[in-house]
């Protein structure tokens, strides 16, 4: 009785057909979501161009979102690992295969190459890691290779127990033979592995109860080899001659099919086999990546390690306690916490900052609950709000084990210099490292403070050269000469637009327009905008600017004013986007013109370079608290100058990231009369935010600051150290 027809064809669209349905769950639980699939491909080769088209083919009826990177022969070995290293960053790419054999003029380690891939995204299961986990039996927690796996599936589809029975597996390719070996042991068969090297294979062949043969010789395996009702498994593709056929030539595989038919079982033809299941596989790993992808960061509780505290009697200052904590690594953090790592920019191990790209990954996950914590009364020292934000955190997350972020403001060197000190929190309750937070951190205010002095600096250059130049000279420094010709900046044709010349040619304006759009004829007693530094240095609070012989005597006085200080800070500190801020900064007005018109930097021109000084500014800044909870530090204005919290940027992504059951303390700066006013009046205005909670931080010593006697800035009196209630009253 000839064997049973096992057709790999039918076997494979049953399995497309159930991916299909599991890409459709999938968009159940995330609309926006869809498995994403690269293949990446070294030159030209017509074999490896019609693979991957079948690939590509079937993962557009699955519902995969498949990409073909093609690089040409040309490409490098450096240049290959770069793009690999670009997709395992992807986090909209869950799979990626590397197109054997690299078709490039230039040599190119095929292992390096394979081995780069990130584990998680292998769906060929080719890199070492898988394929060690398949050898050691973690097959639940590995990428089977997609040959050996269809192997497997079809004969799952013949009903034949692999448990107890002996497998033959001729060939020990890293792509065929040894995974299927390790895929059979695995499943409890007794094993046999057969090479060009095995002695007497007929011998060993005829002792199998399953066979699969992927030696790469045609017709090899002859009927009278075969054990009478074995399962026969044919993964060999070979083209032998054939005058019968128009291209003159068959595809055969490893087993003579008509011989072995009448002694197996079962067995797979060639074509129509173990063919169509290996593109099958494939497209059910990266339905799998997928959805191990989906699970690991759907919104509910994070799975995160808390940093246990030793606490000391008596209690060491706040560096000393900083210092002995060691910081878990910031992108483990990021993991814990549900950041992609192509959202996580590391700056060292203990600090990152976090892509806005996350706002639209999240845009449909439910905001957590909001809290802010403020004060009754500033005080000179400071009253602890930071301390009981920070505390608040770790209370909820380290012990209650709950989603919760803090989001602080990032603090001046100003007062930390000064009598106030740091903003770190104290004790057991602070953003660690203390020197790194309060100290520099990323570099935000550095950035305000060049965006500020450029704007500075354009000011009293246009004072100058408007004072110096004629009307036509002026125009050509603005609108350059450039291959011959002139050229509005989109910066520049917003300005005709706003002086209501409605021109895009630069050669077409009359000399009364030319004098309109050249001159700002600002005023210099109308200037509000100053220049800024991080450092509480009194003796640049008036200066006189511009007594340079080059400056021709036109001076003027001037000021510093301490950085967060700056309007930029402020807008920093509301924007929601790289667009909105590009506005708010492109609309701050610095003066007004002698007519009185308000003359903005984006009339300077500078607009669009302050965006691009502020580009790195704009994302919130991740750190952590003494006991492993995450701490975004982000923006710092002054309330009592402008709003004084920190931003809405990093209040919405942390909202995000916490999930509808999880808490986002935010604290106001100063006291409530100012800072928490500011808070609602302002920051929830332009958000949209509302607070679930407040928290008012009421010390006794901010109860005697209210009766007034001790003046702001100084240190505080005797009175106030001690504990009579009169000075309460």
């Amino acid at each position: 009785m000839s064997a049973q027809i096992i057709s790999g064809k039918e076997v494979s669209a049953q399995v497309r057909e159930r991916l299909k349905k599991d890409v459709a769950q999938m968009k159940t639980q995330d609309p926006n979501f869809r498995p994403g699939l690269v293949v990446l491909q070294v030159g030209d080769r017509d074999d490896s161009n019609l693979y991957i088209s079948m690939k590509l083919k079937a993962a557009a009826e699955i519902g995969i979102n498949a990409t073909h990177l093609r690089l040409p022969k040309t490409a490098t070995e450096d240049e290959v690992l770069h793009s690999i290293m670009e997709v395992n960053e992807n986090s909209a790419i869950h799979g990626l295969i590397v197109q054997l054999p690299l078709d490039s003029i230039h040599k190119i380690d095929t292992e390096k190459v394979t081995n780069i891939v990130a584990p998680e995204k292998d769906v060929d299961g080719l890199t070492c890691i898988n394929a060690g986990k398949l050898s050691r039996g973690d097959l639940g927690d590995c990428f089977i290779p997609c040959t050996p796996n269809g192997c497997m599936e079809l004969i799952r589809q013949t009903g034949v127990s692999v448990a107890g029975k002996r497998a033959v597996v001729i060939g020990r390719s890293k792509i065929v033979g040894a995974p299927m070996h390790d895929l059979l042991l695995w499943n409890h068969a007794t094993v046999t592995t057969c090479h060009s090297k095995t002695a007497d294979l007929a011998a060993e062949v005829g002792r199998a109860d399953i066979l699969v043969v992927g030696i790469g010789k045609a017709e090899m395996v002859k009927g009278d080899w075969v054990k009478k009702g074995a399962v026969v498994i044919d993964c060999g593709i070979n083209h032998i001659p054939d005058e019968t056929r128009p291209s003159g030539k068959r595809v055969v595989g490893d087993v003579h099919y008509s011989s072995v038919k009448e002694q197996a079982g079962f067995i797979t033809p060639v074509p129509g086999g173990v063919g169509p299941m290996t593109v099958a596989m494939l497209m059910q790993n990266t339905v799998l990546s997928a959805k191990r992808f989906l699970e690991s960061h759907q919104p509910g509780k994070w799975s995160i390690t808390y940093t246990k505290l030793i606490l000391q009697k008596p209690v060491p200052s706040d560096i000393v306690i900083s210092r002995s904590c060691v910081p878990k690594p910031i992108d483990r953090l990021a993991t814990e916490v549900g950041l992609l790592s192509d959202e996580v920019e590391l700056y060292g191990k203990t600090k990152a900052k976090v892509q806005l790209d996350i706002i639209s990954r999240l845009r449909a996950q439910p905001d957590g609950k909001y809290v802010v914590v403020t004060g009754i009364t500033p005080t000179p020292l400071g009253e602890g709000k930071s301390t009981t934000t920070i505390g608040l955190v770790q209370a909820l997350g380290a012990h209650m084990k709950l989603n919760v972020f803090a989001c602080v403001r990032q603090p001046s060197q100003g007062p930390t210099f000064g009598i106030k000190g740091g903003a770190a929190g104290g004790g057991y309750s602070q953003v660690i490292p203390m020197e790194e937070f309060n100290l520099h951190l990323t570099g935000d205010i550095h950035a305000i403070t060049a965006a500020n002095n450029l704007v500075a600096a354009a000011i009293d250059a246009r004072l100058f050269h408007e004072a110096t130049q004629t009307d036509k000279a002026l125009y050509n420094r603005l609108v350059p000469l450039s291959g011959g010709q002139r050229t509005f900046s989109p910066i520049q044709i917003n300005r005709l637009k706003r002086l209501g010349i409605e021109k895009t040619d630069p050669t077409t304006l009359t000399e009364e327009e030319i004098t309109r759009f050249a001159r700002l004829d600002m005023d210099p007693d109308s200037i509000t905008w100053h220049r800024v530094i991080d450092t509480n240095d009194r003796f640049l609070r008036k200066i006189t600017i511009g007594q340079s012989p080059t400056e021709k005597g036109h001076t003027r006085e001037a000021q510093f004013s301490i950085t967060v200080a700056s309007e930029i800070m402020a807008v920093l500190a509301l924007t929601s986007s790289l667009k909105d801020m590009r506005q708010r900064l492109a609309k701050m007005v610095v003066a007004t013109s002698r007519s009185g018109q308000p003359i903005t930097t984006e009339d300077l021109g500078v607009s669009g370079a302050l965006t691009v000084l502020m580009r790195d500014a704009i994302k919130p800044n991740l750190m952590q608290t003494l006991e492993g909870t995450p701490v975004f530090v982000h923006a710092g204005p002054f309330a009592n100058i402008a709003h004084g919290n920190s931003s809405v940027l990093a209040d919405k992504i942390a909202l995000k990231l916490v999930g509808p059951e999880g808490f986002v303390v935010t604290e106001a700066g100063f006291g409530a009369d100012i800072g928490m006013e500011k808070f609602f009046n302002i920051k929830c205005r332009y958000s949209g935010l509302r607070p679930h909670v407040v928290v008012l931080v009421a010390t006794v010593r901010a109860l005697k600051m209210h009766g007034g006697g001790c003046a702001p800035g100084l240190p505080l009196l005797f009175l106030f150290w001690l504990a009579p209630v009169c000075a309460v009253l």
